[in-house]
């Protein structure tokens, strides 16, 4: 039998032993390197600790400087993360950025948003209780997607904003031997604000190479009345042109839902292990005037698999009088997940801090 080399990790192989090593970086361990665990003399927590003294919680995290980067873990492979956790405050959701480079190379695989990849894109805390993405009281963000390298795996939080944040995080993960077919993933972020009329927002397009789509989430700003979600969600792969191999039927219907997530006359939430509307927030009369949205739907047990190209596109669509579609011009900002073959295309350079701003 081959031995386990301790990925894809479940109740059905828990028991299995592996020569796979466990390692975890924090403020309390920069490099993950066995035993040097809670060896810190300074650190945020140092005032805290008075007279308690080494490996008394004294560097629990980091200040994250305004318009600065800070490299939050640099790990030589093989190996896979298996899962990050971190905290911050919510004015700083929009502004710092998530990138993980693999294997060395100049353009990060990974450019989101903090707040929008852990699917909480508007900046007000919303519970998620998913599979790859858990979101618990009060900011806890975790995430268990899988995320292999060969040579080596970077992990930066790019801080855009003017002012200083504090970051507190983990990065678990194991070294091992990483098999032939396993692919590199991939998260891209992108907004439409307000999307012009009569045209699709782009969740992703120009993903070159062979791979798997694994999920979408939306934040998603309503600014008209009534229902929005009669737009399409449209696969185009592996050549598609004008017309996409996979068409979905209704935006709440590839959320997961039906029928405009109403039921006596109320939006209700929910948040499964592989799709959600977990956040609705609605207008309080004064200042916040329209209705906004968090959605969610992970093709884990369906992934989307292409052999050369991808992109993907969603309606927005509500109604007008007559029984007719309104095209809509709703703020839309997205974030698509997916694996693949290196080398990838670089993503489209982010909007500056106003253009990131929740507003």
């Amino acid at each position: 039998m081959t031995a386990f080399n301790g990925i894809g990790m479940g109740l059905g192989n828990l028991a299995r032993l592996s020569d796979a090593k466990t390692r975890s970086i924090s403020p309390e361990n920069f490099t993950g390197e066995k035993g040097k665990g809670g060896m810190a003399t300074e650190g945020t927590g140092l005032s805290a600790s008075g007279n308690l003294g080494q490996g008394w919680k004294i560097s629990p995290s980091v200040s994250l400087q305004a318009n600065a980067s800070f490299t939050m873990a640099e790990i030589d492979g093989p190996g896979v993360i298996q899962h990050i956790w971190l905290t911050c405050h919510t004015d700083s959701w929009r502004h710092l950025i998530l990138n993980i480079y693999w294997d060395d190379e100049e353009s990060p695989s990974v450019r989101v948003p903090v707040g929008d990849f852990f699917c909480n894109g508007w900046c007000e805390r919303s519970l998620v209780n998913s599979m790859p993405v858990s979101v618990n009281p009060a900011n806890g963000f975790n995430s268990y997607w899988e995320m292999p390298f060969r040579q080596k795996a970077k992990v930066v939080m790019e801080n855009v904003s003017d002012h200083n944040h504090t970051l507190y995080y983990q990065i678990d993960y194991t070294l091992t031997e990483v098999p032939a077919d396993m692919a590199y993933f991939h998260a891209q972020w992108r907004r439409s604000n307000p999307l012009k009329y009569k045209e699709v927002h782009t969740i992703v397009d120009g993903i070159k190479g062979k791979g798997h789509y694994v999920g979408t989430y939306i934040a998603w700003q309503v600014n008209s009345n009534n229902w929005f979600g009669e737009g399409e969600v449209k696969f185009y792969m592996d050549g598609d042109g004008e017309f996409p191999t996979i068409c979905g039927t209704g935006t709440e219907d590839y959320f997961g839902g039906a029928w405009n997530w109403d039921m006596s006359g109320q939006y209700v939430t929910y948040s499964t292990p592989f799709l959600g509307m977990h956040q609705h927030i609605k207008p309080d009369g004064l200042y916040k005037a329209n209705q906004r949205f968090g959605m969610y739907r992970w093709h884990i047990m369906d992934p989307i698999r292409f052999e050369e190209d991808l992109r993907v596109t969603i309606q927005a669509l509500g109604w007008r009088s007559h029984g007719k579609y309104l095209p809509l011009q709703d703020d839309i900002a997205s974030v698509a997940f997916w694996y693949q073959s290196e080398p990838h295309q670089a993503h489209p350079a982010l909007p500056d801090a106003y253009g990131l701003e929740v507003i």
